[in-house]
């Protein structure tokens, strides 16, 4: 028998929220609510192939790289398909951009919205069970419906994003969105088969004393960035990096701190990519109180010239990162 102490309510529903929002998107008719269901669908299916991986040999690296140069993990490839295979169904979106593909990805239908994923962020992690995610963007198209996608549909700014978001594979599987109308956060419930809204009306702290960068490169940064962490250590913040951005960023949000990947001297541009990264999680940050800047501008405001263009990012916190991009003027 249930003991009712430990009993928990059964809240609102993902698809339900979807429904009693619709009229907050801009552009409300249906289809970027089904973007979002199809996007949590993937999830799940994402979510289901993480929790077995070790189990059915799918962990571990593919024998290739992508355009970035980096080795594909199996669990890469197997993401980026679920993905590309739940949005091609869907039939909303009309192309998609994603971290384990060179080119656009053009659906050849007649949708209206472009999405930017990273399919599977921090995937390396799995084969020691770190927490891993996916980022995603969407976007509404420029060009008419029916004629061919161009990269002038693609390369937005940041703020022309309609919709972004993230999951996370941890402890506990959460999707977090927002369609420029706050942030809410729900958790999957897998014996239902649902997300539940856990997460409503997120903020982040205005200050913190949390900072997560890979120190390993710090002899390759810039001075600006190499002050702030001193500054940091000298201001006695603690020192937390898990090597997974989703998570890393998921725990800021919700406890106040800092993210910075400066850039470096074998990557002078910044490493994360703008696109499907960068700006997915300035849209959220900033909904929910917070900075996301390069160390010189904002970042939703930075025009993109390539589908796979890196930045250096400092994303959390409004006073903290206030406090480090103030270090480069």
């Amino acid at each position: 028998m249930e003991d009712s102490r430990i009993a928990l309510p059964i809240g609102t529903t993902l698809d339900r929220f979807i429904k009693k929002k619709q009229d907050e998107f801009q552009f409300a008719t249906g289809e970027l609510s089904q973007l979002l269901r199809d996007i949590a669908l993937a999830g799940k299916v994402v979510n289901r192939e993480i929790n077995k991986a070790g189990l059915i040999n799918i962990i571990g690296p593919i024998g290739a790289q992508n355009v970035q140069g980096e080795d594909q993990q199996k669990l890469d490839v197997l993401a980026n398909i679920r993905f590309i295979r739940a949005l091609t169904k869907g039939g909303e979106a009309c192309a998609i951009v994603s971290e384990e593909d060179e080119e656009i990805t053009d659906l050849e239908n007649d949708g209206k919205y472009v999405i930017a994923i990273d399919p599977l962020d921090g995937s390396s992690n799995i084969d020691v069970n770190v927490s891993v995610g996916t980022i995603f963007s969407i976007y509404r198209r420029f060009t008419p419906v029916g004629t061919p996608i161009t990269k002038e549909d693609v390369l937005q700014k940041g703020a022309e994003q309609v919709a972004a978001g993230y999951l996370l594979y941890g402890s506990s599987t959460m999707l977090v969105y927002t369609t420029g109308h706050g942030v809410n956060g729900f958790t999957y419930e897998p014996s239902l088969g649902e997300y539940f809204l856990s997460h409503p009306d997120m903020t982040i702290p205005e200050d913190g004393k949390v900072y997560s960068v890979n120190e390993g490169g710090y002899k390759s940064f810039p001075k600006e960035a190499k002050d702030y962490i001193e500054y940091c250590k000298d201001s006695k913040f603690t020192a937390r990096y898990i090597g997974s951005l989703v998570a890393d960023f998921h725990r800021n949000i919700l406890k106040g701190g800092i993210y910075m990947y400066p850039p470096t001297s074998s990557s002078p541009s910044g490493k994360l990519r703008l696109l499907y990264e960068c700006n997915a999680l300035a849209f959220i940050v900033e909904q929910a109180g917070g900075v996301a800047s390069d160390g010189k501008r904002r970042i939703l405001e930075i025009e993109p010239d390539e589908l796979h263009q890196r930045v250096p990012l400092y994303i959390g916190s409004k006073a903290m990162v206030e406090k480090a991009i103030s270090y480069y003027s």
